[in-house]
């Protein structure tokens, strides 16, 4: 994909250029039943949630979804209907956000969906300090666990599926005119042996607050509204930066494939500017059914109807009442 700065693919060795506090569900809090989440107290996370000294909480690992019925109305969470394959886009469909250690965490995922799905879970996509704090520590290093790169430590040297399934043979790099939108979101990519990984699979890809995986497995989007994602994928986290200094900002917010994914934040102010813009609260007037509205726009014509057959049935009196006389004024 020719003309795209700031490559995030790497193939066998080959670099390629790739085109106000909100309050938070509590730590027993159990998606799915439509109900409202009160309000969490000072300090406290939801569960799946790590407290960060700043002010915020962020998931402790890469988010899976789940498909829910409707976006989220004020405080009331949507209800969940089915799980969604991590392995498959979220287009078109109304996803939330689950943090668990042990789930395939999704891929295929856009920035401004991976939000929306933040958003549906009570919470928001980090912002780019956040994520760089809790990824280099306390006191800052290159990588979650320290300043030298650990080969194994976490999933960074990874296979590719791209390779296998798109080129010649013997893991050889497949021909530029195959790196298209359609081959980019194969849902067999991430699903080849030693592709991606679990969340939590690599125990020691961890930082001092125990948040896994913020470097290697998927690349993670921030909230930064031009697109950035963090952190590197499977198969490269040293091309644009170094570990916790890796940030790709050459795709549109809109651009996904089978290495973007995300995690949440929660609370502080960005939530509630984030609150503000995207979660709908329910009114009357929103209740409000069409066919009410045309009922209420017909009642004038009705009170005219009802005034003109008054009209006609005192005329129609009046004329028997005339009627009446002059029959009895005759001999």
């Amino acid at each position: 994909m020719s003309g795209i700065k700031g490559a995030s693919l790497a193939i066998g060795g080959v670099a390629l250029t790739l085109g106000l506090l909100m309050p938070a569900p509590p730590a027993d809090w159990d998606p799915g039943d439509g109900l409202a989440w009160p309000a969490a107290e000072a300090g406290s996370c939801p569960k799946g949630m790590v407290s960060v000294a700043a002010g915020f909480c962020i998931d402790r690992y890469e988010a899976a979804t789940v498909i829910v019925d409707a976006p989220r109305r004020g405080k009331h969470r949507p209800k969940v209907l089915r799980s969604h394959s991590p392995y498959k886009g979220v287009t078109g469909e109304h996803v939330m956000a689950v943090s668990e250690k042990g789930k395939v965490p999704q891929a295929h995922i856009s920035r401004d969906e991976a939000e929306l799905a933040c958003v549906n879970a009570g919470k928001r996509l980090c912002t780019d300090d956040e994520w760089i704090g809790v990824c280099k520590g306390k006191k800052p290093t290159q990588y979650p666990y320290g300043n030298e790169r650990v080969d194994g430590a976490c999933n960074d040297r990874g296979v590719s599926g791209f390779n296998l399934l798109f080129g010649p043979g013997n893991n050889t790099p497949p021909e530029p005119s195959a790196y298209n939108v359609e081959n980019m979101n194969d849902p067999r990519l991430n699903q080849v042996e030693g592709s991606l990984a679990k969340s939590g699979a690599f125990p020691k890809c961890k930082t001092g607050l125990k948040v896994y995986d913020m470097v290697g497995n998927l690349h993670e989007w921030t909230s930064a509204v031009e697109g950035t994602f963090r952190g590197g994928y499977y198969l490269d986290t040293s091309i644009n930066g170094a570990g916790c200094d890796y940030r790709t900002t050459a795709h549109d917010r809109k651009y996904h494939d089978y290495s973007t994914g995300f995690r949440c934040c929660a609370g502080g102010d960005e939530q509630a500017r984030v609150e503000k813009l995207f979660v709908k609260v329910p009114s009357k007037k929103a209740k409000e059914q069409p066919n009410d509205k045309l009922a209420k726009s017909a009642k004038p014509a009705d009170k005219s109807e009802q005034k003109n057959a008054k009209t006609a049935k005192t005329k129609k009196a009046g004329g028997k009442k005339a009627k009446t006389a002059k029959k009895s004024s005759k001999p």
